[in-house]
């Protein structure tokens, strides 16, 4: 799909995959997927195959959050059981998606998210490395609480890439490796923003290549190979990858922030009324009638 203003709300919901937790698991969905994604691909599975799988975990836990199949498993449902609720979350959001595209990765569902493994460490350090919030030379920075971390700026941009490739006439596979990958020198280098970027000046690409390097280093060779490839044509926009690339890496640079005033700018109307706070029940009346004598409704 080619971004417009109808692809926002899936892309937001998407990206609110970096703030969703659970129990016993470390980190956010996003930050799981990531580290997922390279230890699959470190491994030396094939990238398609991991893209696929990948994406579609991402596309259903929109939805249903960490109930994935091995959780629905867990909790007694049959393998066809935990798959129908796999697929139903992926269907709600998945209409606005290239047809081809959504068959792809439906089909993949039934493989699951790739299995935990080893993890290079480079993905270990880029999920415990913040993103800068905002920042301008000559200002200081704008802290934005919690921050999200490079894993899962990563994985959401691979993702959101994945999803515009087809109507950029991209391979989605280059524009996942690209996305999964434009941070590794972020694994090292601490994220000072662009104040930083200006600062460092004529030394910038030299720290950022000598960065880069280490974590291609922890890669096998043919593992990196179609990963250096993947990210040689994002220096521009010339090639259609490059574009999926960019349009989904600056659309999530913006929705992380929006993401924010959003929630600081959401009124006591909108969750009582819009998102039905105190839903109907058989004790919503006793509820409404609590809230309104305290002043809260």
């Amino acid at each position: 799909m080619r971004f417009d203003a109808s692809a926002l709300p899936l892309l937001r919901e998407l990206g609110d995959l970096k703030r969703i937790s659970s129990a016993e698991r470390d980190g956010s969905i996003a930050e799981r997927l990531f580290l997922r994604g390279w230890a699959a691909l470190a491994a030396g599975n094939p990238p398609v195959s991991v893209m696929r799988r990948i994406v579609a975990a991402a596309l259903a836990a929109a939805r249903l959050g960490d109930l994935d199949r091995a959780t629905l498993a867990d909790l007694g449902l049959s393998d066809a059981e935990a798959l129908a609720v796999l697929e139903r979350g992926f269907d709600e959001v998945a209409a606005g998606l290239e047809p081809a595209l959504a068959l792809e990765l439906r089909g993949a569902l039934a493989d699951g998210a790739p299995p935990a493994g080893p993890v290079p460490h480079f993905a270990v350090q880029q999920a415990g490395q913040p993103r800068a919030g905002v920042t301008c030379p000559g200002r200081p920075r704008l802290l934005l609480q919690p921050p999200e971390n490079h894993a899962e700026h990563c994985l959401m941009v691979a993702v959101y890439g994945v999803i515009a490739a087809p109507g950029y006439g991209a391979d989605a596979t280059e524009v996942f490796l690209a996305g999964m990958a434009h941070h590794f020198h972020n694994a090292a280098m601490p994220d000072a923003g662009f104040t930083g970027e200006v600062l460092l000046g004529d030394l910038l690409d030299r720290v950022i290549a000598q960065a880069r390097e280490r974590a291609m280093a922890m890669l096998d060779p043919a593992v990196a190979a179609p990963v250096r490839a993947a990210l040689v044509p994002i220096g521009g926009n010339e090639t259609p990858a490059a574009r999926a690339f960019h349009a989904a890496d600056v659309i999530d640079r913006v929705l992380e922030i929006e993401q924010h005033l959003r929630a600081a700018s959401a009124t006591m109307d909108t969750v009582l009324h819009t998102y039905e706070l105190v839903h109907a029940g058989p004790v919503k009346t006793f509820h409404d009638g609590v809230l309104a004598e305290v002043g809260l409704l």
